[in-house]
């Protein structure tokens, strides 16, 4: 089993941390956006103890064991920008799949491209994990360049994958395979091979 201590990880213009009181204004400002409270748990509401709520269930998320919830967080001013979670739903199959989103009045300033790298480079002390995955509609051009840059690989289009508000939807799945893993396989296939 992970760790159930929630770390602080330094992300060049970011830092993933735990949420806290203090980002209620973020998690009011994405409450009204057209997609983030459809495929997240992210209130429609934009009240404080609405927004609250929201936070104590990312808390909850660790010893729950449905994973890791980071704020995003600028590195300069403290002030969230977004969230990224490692979900270990899949662990006792060797996988986890990573999640985010980032306000739209933070969008395009590089951030989400540090946050990806360091919780994937990071996710790899997670003994048991092999595979991270990562689900990205086919219309979200910055989000799948955005893992893509971080070197994930397309593996192809999910149809009808997610339920996103009152409508199934596409989605093109993505992934990192631990490095040892990988060689490993390979070296499976040149011994059957010869």
């Amino acid at each position: 089993m992970p760790s159930l201590t929630m770390p602080v990880l330094h992300a060049g213009p970011v830092v993933l941390r735990a949420f806290e009181e203090g980002d209620t204004p973020l998690i009011q400002s994405v409450a009204n956006d057209p997609l983030i409270p459809l495929i997240t748990t992210v209130p429609t509401t934009g009240t404080t103890t609405d927004a609250l709520a929201y936070i104590s269930r990312q808390h909850d998320r660790l010893s729950s064991g449905a994973g890791y919830s980071f704020a995003i967080a600028a590195a300069d001013t403290g002030e969230a920008v977004g969230q990224i979670g490692l979900w270990l739903q899949d662990i006792s199959a060797g996988r986890a799949s990573i999640g985010y989103w980032i306000a739209s009045h933070h969008r395009r300033r590089g951030l989400l491209g540090p946050a990806l790298s360091t919780l994937a480079q990071w996710a790899w002390a997670i003994e048991d994990l092999h595979r991270i995955e990562a689900y990205v509609e086919p219309w979200n051009v910055p989000s799948w360049r955005a893992v893509e840059g971080c070197g994930f690989q397309r593996e192809g289009l999910l149809r009808s994958w997610q339920e996103v508000g009152d409508q199934r939807k596409d989605m093109y799945v993505y992934s990192l395979i631990r490095e040892d893993s990988q060689a490993s396989r390979e070296h499976e296939r040149q011994d059957s091979a010869e």
